[in-house]
């Protein structure tokens, strides 16, 4: 449910809050991590201390899926943000702070190497003007199509919350987005009791400032629950190679087998059916520079 360094909060399966360490080192094959432990995990332990009630993590179960990032302390390594999900839901802003598209389509490419469906939720729509609600108009007909559902919400306004609450029932849910794009208010929101620090946007950036500072697991309903996480400032991807990049945006999947070439990049190859599709209007404009953002490994995700 949480892990806080070396310790981690593991729930039973009768509902009871165990804290656990790990036992020995966990080397995950082929994945190079710098957390081998992540919220989400479903895992083996045994008590440890009768006194303390405490408990020894002895075997971590095989994911189902998870989002991974890289890592900013160690270079070659990812950090699993979380595991075994059945839906995320990134929040974004386009305003106060406004979320990049670059960051929107990076986070998007990440769930969709495992398949995990994705909502967008965009926040703080009482800070909107028209020229505002006239972009996410524009975004919602871009990904809408795709699969990706959008919504609008108000934390402090209370609009959109009851469809945000529908979002979540009977689901273990990933909620991410940047600092301060108004996660912890949202869950505030729908679920006071748990009372979620948050803070204000910093007046010199802009940007918000961290407030969670782990992932941490919370039982919202019965049966359903958020994985809250810190803001990512910036979301690397890792272990995506180059030919396999145009498989994670739905709108090239599907033309993939019209490309002349099977190994085609879409970037300069002759009869390359998806930048055809980009110059007919067919795939947006944005989400085809995002593409060759990832594919030079450019930095628009901040």
């Amino acid at each position: 449910m949480r892990s806080t360094g070396s310790w981690y909060d593991v729930r039973s399966e009768s509902g009871e809050i165990i804290k656990c360490r790990l036992r020995g080192k966990f080397k995950i094959k082929g994945l190079k991590v710098s957390n081998p432990l992540a919220v989400g995990d479903w895992v083996v332990y045994e008590m440890e201390d009768a006194g303390e009630g405490t408990g020894v993590i002895t075997k971590i179960e095989t994911r189902e899926n998870y989002i991974i990032r890289q890592s900013v302390h160690k270079t070659g390594h990812g950090h699993i943000i979380a595991a075994n999900l059945d839906q995320a839901i990134l929040i974004a802003t386009l305003a106060y702070p406004k979320t990049s598209l670059g960051f929107i389509d990076r986070f998007l490419v990440s769930a969709e190497s495992f398949r995990i469906p994705t909502k967008i939720i965009f926040n703080k729509v009482d800070l909107l003007d028209e020229a505002m609600l006239e972009e996410y108009a524009y975004l919602k007909a871009v990904y809408e199509p795709l699969g990706y559902e959008c919504f609008l919400t108000s934390a402090t306004e209370g609009q959109g919350m009851e469809e945000f609450k529908s979002l979540l029932h009977n689901q273990k849910s990933l909620l991410s987005g940047h600092s301060g794009v108004g996660k912890s208010t949202l869950v505030n929101a729908i679920a006071p009791e748990l009372d979620i620090r948050t803070s204000e946007i910093s007046d010199f950036s802009h940007k918000g400032v961290h407030t969670t500072t782990f992932a941490e697991m919370h039982e919202i309903f019965p049966d359903s629950f958020i994985i809250d996480t810190p803001g990512i400032r910036e979301l690397g991807l890792l272990n995506i190679k180059p030919q396999e990049l145009g498989h994670y945006f739905p709108e090239m999947r599907a033309l993939l087998n019209e490309c002349k070439f099977n190994d085609c990049i879409h970037v300069n190859e002759p009869q390359c059916a998806v930048m055809a599709a980009v110059e007919e209007g067919l795939i947006a404009p944005d989400r085809y520079e995002s593409y060759l953002s990832m594919l030079a490994n450019n930095d628009n995700r901040r």
